[in-house]
């Protein structure tokens, strides 16, 4: 087996913990390579920022290792590196297909900008002060304007993120839905909206009230938008696979780590 490690090297914990990590797959003799294709699995140091962030590198199957808070995404405990390692080599595990989204920034003269695939959500958001305002269109026909900070389009797994922050439902991470929530809009009309997740959600930035930024953020990345830009998001060909050792359900992990 040969794994690939992405990890925070801004946490010490992580880049300590990577050095176990190497330790304990050169005893098992887990091969470690430098190059995320020539892996068989993908393992992540960090907290779940890190694990996003590896998500958008390959389609390889990934695992996590929390070094940071909640760790919602990265199951497995630097102290049971060796267990799960094992776990790994006699097959004792499961892979979960994730959806992921992706998108454009459709400027108003035709140019366009990609937004890379995410895992949890694309967003619109404004910086620290005003208000953005937008029309939002599923299949090219209008759901509202909004007077907001701004509005998120989530997957299933990133209903338990920014997404459960902003009052939006938790949502079972294999079911085959997007969840568009505002952010503290401006309106009686403030709550989510669950599409099928073939549907195609355009936003039309309208207007941007007194020298407000606002930004497309793609797992928290941002790109600047303007007013008259439209960001079109959909879901993503591409998948997430995330590998699964212990016997734990969605259930499991919304009782331990959101209640």
């Amino acid at each position: 087996m040969k794994i690939y490690i992405n990890e925070d090297n801004l946490n010490i914990n992580a880049v300590e913990t990577k050095e176990f990590l190497i330790e304990s797959a050169t005893e098992l003799d887990i091969e470690i390579v430098d190059k995320i294709k020539d892996s068989d699995i993908v393992i992540s140091i960090g907290g779940d920022g890190t694990f996003l962030k590896t998500a958008r590198l390959s389609q390889k199957p990934l695992i996590g290792i929390n070094t940071g808070t909640l760790g919602y995404l990265t199951e497995v405990s630097p102290e049971d590196i060796r267990r799960a390692l094992k776990d790994l080599l006699d097959g004792n595990y499961n892979i979960e297909n994730r959806m992921m989204l992706e998108g454009e920034i459709i400027k108003s003269d035709g140019e366009t900008i990609n937004i890379p695939e995410s895992l949890n959500e694309i967003a619109i958001s404004k910086n620290t002060f005003g208000v953005v305002r937008f029309d939002v269109f599923v299949n090219e026909k209008l759901i509202n304007s909004y007077t907001a900070d701004g509005i998120l389009v989530c997957t299933p797994t990133g209903s338990t993120a920014y997404n459960l922050s902003c009052g939006g439902p938790i949502v079972d991470p294999g079911a085959n839905i997007l969840t568009l929530t505002p952010i503290a809009p401006h309106s009686i009309l403030n709550r989510s909206i669950i599409l099928s997740d073939n549907s195609i959600v355009d936003i039309k930035i309208t207007e941007l009230r007194n020298d407000t930024a606002s930004y497309a953020l793609y797992d928290g990345k941002a790109i600047e938008v303007f007013s008259g830009d439209t960001v079109r998001i959909k879901k993503s060909d591409k998948t997430t696979k995330i590998i699964k050792i212990e016997n734990r359900s969605f259930i499991d992990n919304i009782r331990e780590k959101i209640s």
